[in-house]
């Protein structure tokens, strides 16, 4: 390999290693998962010039107009002799690869006899499933090796990966790229869960939140202007990208961004590929600080020195959520990036977890992959705090009842606080900490109308181990409570008593535990 040729981190040679493995093995349909950050290009970049050196004919899918440009720039890169399917790019049936937009493929028919030996589905969870992924697989190309790029492996709707790919090779989880410093460190901030976007009224639409009803419910001024108080209060002056539900709403958080003083900037899918690439360069010299969209970011944007991401649309796709968070996990050495930082006022951290969750990836079919609510995690069971139900670990809401797992992360108050994945919070060691987060959960559990007993069970669920008992002491009010919260306290224990069938010497020794032994004597005699 020419020394002008990108680098491989080490990573990056064995998945590639891995794949010509199962390719020997014999297998004909196989996955790369490959996490945002990871370098997938790079990767599938490689795995064209091995193909093309070895005298193949590979066809590279991409299903936005956008990645065309991004893939040849990396193909360039490697040397390759490159055709295109695509309008506005010059066609030339005899190159070794070809470079093919999804919706130019549909109005083409020369490829349908082009012998390609490799089919190359970039962003392979959503092209593999296009009526083009499926004419190749099915119809055209039956024959070849069916290769598919994701940084996930999860589809919103029944038909998964599994369904169409037969195994996968994969790059480590983000966490170990973060350890070896491939990744940026990343540090959370979400709202209380009564405080986010209310979405009472927001149906579904093909496995995910209508975009109709998120519109009426996130492009509201009042969040607007919250999440631009609450960046200038955590992230102020920091490279940043906003997620929004559609256009309009996009415009808007631009302009109040830019009515604080932030230069700002919007982008979507009408926005010209010259244009695009002008705010891109702004953002990643500083002359830009906030750049918002809908649906252009998400996919194929490549600024490393973005340090904040504003979550601002509530979805049901891992997928989309973790490409999302993958913008910020990029690091910059250029720019001095030490960090990326992610605000989040659409409830997708509590809802689909974190990229530092996953312990490794699967394949999932039509049949496991609609309830893996938490990829990664193990399929052993837990005890539902709530109703006792034994549900598998990889479920983070309980099928009896609903409780759910993913909010008693310690989150409280209005604002926008720091929380963290599970990963980070099993690292912690500090006992002040670790009393800090019980005392946290018991708050949340309290202010869900839940028993704060329940507190318990979750910090046992993150550090496996049950907290002192004398960290209950003053956990709910503080060391200095008021009158009125010894009676608010003593109300809900009346109430909760009674919803479970409590004797009162129970209601005395919850209300002592958290107010002292002497307490109940100047209760009981008010």
């Amino acid at each position: 390999m020419s020394a002008s040729h990108p680098q491989l981190r080490p990573y990056q040679s064995r998945i590639i290693e891995d794949l010509y493995a199962r390719i020997r093995e014999g297998h004909r349909r196989i996955a790369i998962i490959a996490g945002t950050g990871a370098g997938k290009t790079i990767i599938g970049s490689r795995i064209c010039a091995d193909a093309a050196a070895a005298g193949d004919r590979l066809l590279f899918l991409v299903h936005l107009d956008v990645l065309v440009g991004q893939t040849y720039e990396k193909m360039q890169a490697f040397g390759l002799d490159c055709g295109f399917i695509k309008a506005g790019w010059p066609e030339n049936p005899e190159a070794p690869i070809q470079i093919a937009s999804v919706q130019t493929m549909q109005k083409r028919d020369w490829w349908r006899t082009w012998p390609a030996n490799v089919v190359f589905y970039d962003e392979g969870h959503t092209t593999a499933f296009s009526e083009i992924g499926r004419q190749l697989m099915e119809e055209t190309h039956p024959d070849a090796i069916h290769l598919a790029m994701t940084a996930t492996p999860y589809r919103l709707g029944e038909e998964q990966m599994g369904d169409r790919f037969e195994t996968f090779v994969a790059t480590p989880p983000p966490k170990a790229l973060q350890a070896a410093g491939f990744l940026a460190p990343m540090k959370y901030y979400s709202l209380a869960q009564e405080s986010q976007i209310d979405l009472g009224g927001v149906r579904t639409l093909a496995g995910d939140y209508d975009e109709r009803d998120l519109k009426n419910a996130c492009d509201r001024p009042e969040l607007i202007d919250c999440i631009v108080n609450e960046w200038r209060r955590l992230t102020p002056d920091k490279r940043s990208i906003a997620f929004c539900v559609d256009v309009e709403h996009a415009r808007h958080v631009a302009n109040a961004f830019e009515a604080a003083g932030v230069p700002s900037a919007c982008v979507d899918g009408s926005t010209p590929l010259k244009e695009r690439a002008r705010l891109y360069e702004a953002l990643a010299s500083g002359e830009l600080t906030m750049l918002t969209s809908c649906n252009v970011i998400s996919i194929g944007f490549d600024v490393p020195a973005v340090e904040v991401g504003l979550l601002l649309r509530p979805t049901l796709s891992k997928a989309l959520h973790l490409q999302q968070i993958g913008r910020v996990m990029r690091i910059s050495p250029a720019t001095g990036k030490s960090e990326g930082f992610i605000l989040d006022q659409a409830g997708n951290l509590q809802r689909l977890g974190f990229p530092e969750d996953i312990d490794g990836y699967e394949l999932p079919t039509g049949e496991s992959g609609s309830s893996s609510d938490r990829p990664g995690r193990d399929a052993a069971g837990k005890i539902c705090p709530q109703c006792a139900a034994v549900v598998p670990t990889i479920r983070m809401v309980c099928p009896d009842c609903g409780h759910d797992w993913r909010a008693a992360r310690p989150i409280n108050g209005d604002e926008l606080v720091e929380i963290l994945p599970w990963a980070q919070l099993q690292q912690i060691t500090d006992p002040v900490a670790r009393c800090a987060i019980f005392c946290a959960l018991r708050r949340r559990e309290m202010a869900a109308d839940y028993d704060p007993e329940i507190a318990r069970q979750h910090y046992f669920d993150c550090f496996n181990e049950w907290p002192p008992e004398e960290w209950v002491r003053h956990s709910l009010f503080g060391p200095e409570p008021s009158d009125g919260d010894r009676l608010q306290y003593l109300d809900f224990l009346g109430r909760l008593a009674k919803r479970r069938g409590r004797s009162p010497d129970w209601i005395r020794t919850q209300f002592e535990r958290e107010f002292g032994e002497d307490s109940w004597p100047q209760v009981a005699s008010a």
